[in-house]
């Protein structure tokens, strides 16, 4: 990929300051990525972004532009994250996870697939930020994939303590007991912070 115009992205970038829809609308239909994702940031800038413009960043061929997309999605609900959490770019993936997580609320099918991810996923990357959202999101049935998380790497096992927060009962505890002991001290220092959350020191 040829490196980006920088008058064309700072033409969008103005755009997006001046609420110059119209030439954000012509930057989302440039034939350069980088372009069309500035372009979606400025029409979200100046409150002229649709879930239509979401949804239809998400469908774009450059998984930066897809990227961009989740990240305008984590603030709308009511954009499925479900086929992003498909996606063939794991970076796709990493994000959509985080989005996910910033919902209140996911489908169900959405929740299957990060718990999925959680335990599944080839990526480190992917698993903890899937295992963020699942903790995030808090739902009783995502709780064995957390605790399967506390056993992974330690990015992961750092992720998946903090993602203990919302849950309960002796699995729970046992688990962080287990951290609190943990060979790596960010995942210690995790299990620590969150005894003493809930402990009220």
């Amino acid at each position: 990929m040829s490196a980006p115009d920088r008058r064309a992205l700072a033409r969008v970038a103005a755009a997006g300051h001046r609420s110059d829809e119209t030439a954000a609308r012509e930057a989302v239909a440039d034939a350069d990525p980088h372009v069309r994702a500035l372009g979606f940031g400025a029409l979200d800038r100046m409150g002229r972004l649709a879930d239509d413009d979401v949804a239809a960043a998400l469908r774009d061929p450059a998984a930066a532009v897809r990227r961009r997309a989740l990240e305008l999605a984590a603030r709308r609900p009511a954009i499925d994250l479900h086929t992003a959490l498909h996606d063939e770019d794991p970076a796709v993936v990493e994000v959509a996870a985080w989005a996910a997580g910033e919902h209140e609320r996911v489908p169900e099918a959405t929740l299957d697939r990060l718990i999925e991810l959680a335990t599944g996923s080839p990526v480190a990357l992917v698993r903890e930020a899937a295992v963020a959202a699942l903790g995030a999101i808090g739902d009783e049935r995502a709780l064995p994939a957390v605790l399967a998380a506390c056993r992974d790497q330690p990015t992961v096992r750092r992720r998946a303590v903090l993602a203990l927060a919302p849950f309960e009962g002796d699995e729970v505890e046992t688990a962080l007991d287990a951290a609190l002991t943990d060979r790596d001290w960010q995942v210690r220092q995790a299990a620590e912070d969150l005894r003493a959350a809930v402990s009220g020191d």
